[in-house]
C-alpha cells in the first residue's frame, strides 16, 4: 500500500534513454526495490517541497505582528469598500 492508505492505481509514463533506464534500474537494485518505488521515494519529497514553497505563505515576524494587529483592530471600511459591498448585496 502507498502512503495515505490507498493502492497506487494511477500511471505515469516516462521516456528515458537506454542509459537512463539502466542507471535507474541499477540504483533501484542497489536499494533492493523496484524502479517505481525508487523513483517515487526520491521524487515525492522534492515535489512536496516545491508545492509547499509555491503554495505556502510564510510571514516575517514583523508581518505576522501586523496581521495580528489588524485582526485585533481592523481599519474602518473605506467609501469604495462600502460601495462595493452594497453593490454585491444588491446583486443577490
Amino acid at each position: 500500500m502507498a502512503a495515505g492508505g490507498s493502492a497506487r492505481a494511477e500511471r505515469i509514463e516516462l521516456r528515458a534513454t537506454v542509459e537512463e533506464k539502466q542507471l535507474l534500474t541499477a540504483a533501484a537494485t542497489y536499494e533492493r526495490t523496484d524502479v517505481t518505488t525508487f523513483v517515487m521515494r526520491k521524487v515525492l519529497p522534492v515535489a512536496r517541497e516545491i508545492v509547499e514553497r509555491e503554495e505556502g505563505m510564510k510571514l516575517s515576524e514583523r508581518d505576522t505582528q501586523r496581521v495580528l494587529e489588524l485582526l485585533d483592530n481592523p481599519p474602518k471600511p473605506t467609501p469604495r469598500l462600502l460601495k462595493a459591498a452594497r453593490a454585491k448585496l444588491r446583486a443577490r
